[in-house]
């Protein structure tokens, strides 16, 4: 099957499998590798990108769901190749990445909240983060690099 998709802000047309998921598409297809695969059930927000604005897991989902759809993965986050968007900027800052298999995960789901809210509570940014699973981090650093993040982007950084 044709996928017509645009992702990273760069329209996409791909003979695709539809058996495959949107993930493996990624990074199988198009060597964004960013987007890991942890789980493959959609549980533990490794794969996490955003389809138009919303957070999903891209393990789970069909490619060809992708098809209209506009995708940003975490090589599309970055304000320009060499400048990091803040939310990237603050989780390095914060001390929020560890072995980092989950960070690009967490930094999707992040960037799903805090474009549509820029300030948030404490609760929306766990509830936003409750989809991500990390094993090394204990999620302090975490939230503390949303929040940053968050007053930074108020701020028009």
């Amino acid at each position: 099957m044709v996928l017509h998709t645009t992702i990273n802000g760069q329209a996409v047309v791909a003979d695709v499998d539809p058996s495959i998921s949107l993930a493996m598409f990624l990074r199988e297809k198009l060597f964004l590798t960013g987007t890991k695969i942890g789980c493959g059930k959609g549980e533990c927000g490794a794969c996490t990108v955003i389809m138009d604005g919303k957070a999903v897991t891209s393990c789970i989902i069909p490619v060809m769901r992708a098809d209209g759809a506009n995708i940003i993965t975490i090589e599309g986050v970055a304000k320009t190749p060499t400048q990091l968007h803040p939310i990237q900027e603050e989780f390095i800052q914060q001390g929020a990445i560890q072995c980092g298999f989950c960070t690009p995960g967490m930094i999707m789901s992040a960037k799903a909240l805090l474009d549509k809210n820029n300030d948030p509570t404490v609760a929306e940014v766990r509830e936003a983060l409750g989809g991500n699973l990390c094993r090394c981090t204990g999620y302090v650093n975490i939230e503390k690099a949303v929040f940053a993040a968050a007053e930074r982007m108020r701020k028009g950084e």
